[in-house]
């Protein structure tokens, strides 16, 4: 996790800047650098900081328009073809904001419930995975308009979930896949497709046949 050490308003759009150490490590400007499982662009990288701009759709998407001062943020860099996926496939692209409106103990774990647009539940599956604030966690369970997960108290300390209180707006991100197949399913081509010019005809008259 890092800090948030400004939020400076611009037209439509916001810069940060972020206090951290561990992110920094190799990373260059220009590099991607997820903030809240938000994918951001360093725009300015320091010894113990980094700066990005959010534009619009940042903005309205997110939950990094609520960031104040002193808030904590979670950051990750991007994956590479050598990296070990313990999760799953996480764009940095945040389809909504929800909101947390239920914390319970359950033994050593706490489940955290969270309020989600009805109209994305569709991609969450019993076992699933589910981006929160750009932790990959596992469904553990569901309702038409909320989802669960469970962490351990290592998990608790090490994301911003686990510090958050009923209330908090938290960023999600559902599933690549689910929304890959469901687009193919329900995609009509709006031209019929060109006829082939290769026909029996062309074949022989080309010494083919």
């Amino acid at each position: 996790m890092g800090r948030v050490v400004s939020v400076t308003a611009g037209d439509k759009s916001i810069k940060l800047k972020i206090e951290c150490n561990k992110v920094l490590e190799g990373a260059k400007l220009g590099d991607s650098i997820a903030t809240n499982g938000t994918c951001l662009t360093a725009t300015e990288i320091g010894s113990d900081y980094f700066t990005a701009d959010c534009m619009y759709e940042t903005v309205k998407r997110t939950n990094l328009k609520r960031l104040k001062s002193g808030d904590r943020v979670n950051l990750e860099k991007s994956l590479t073809l050598a990296t070990p996926l313990g999760g799953h496939l996480v764009t940095g692209d945040v389809d909504c904001e929800g909101q947390l409106a239920g914390i319970k103990n359950e033994g050593i774990a706490k489940i955290y419930t969270i309020k989600v647009e009805n109209r994305l539940m569709k991609y969450i599956v019993e076992k699933g995975r589910v981006t929160l604030d750009g932790a990959s966690l596992t469904v553990v369970d569901f309702t038409e308009d909320t989802v669960s997960v469970s962490l351990i108290p290592h998990t608790q300390e090490m994301i911003t979930l686990g510090y958050k209180s009923i209330g908090s707006y938290i960023n999600v991100e559902m599933d690549l896949i689910g929304k890959y197949v469901e687009r193919m399913l329900s995609f009509k081509e709006t031209k019929e497709p060109k006829k082939s010019r290769v026909d029996m005809n062309f074949l022989a008259e080309n010494g083919f046949l």
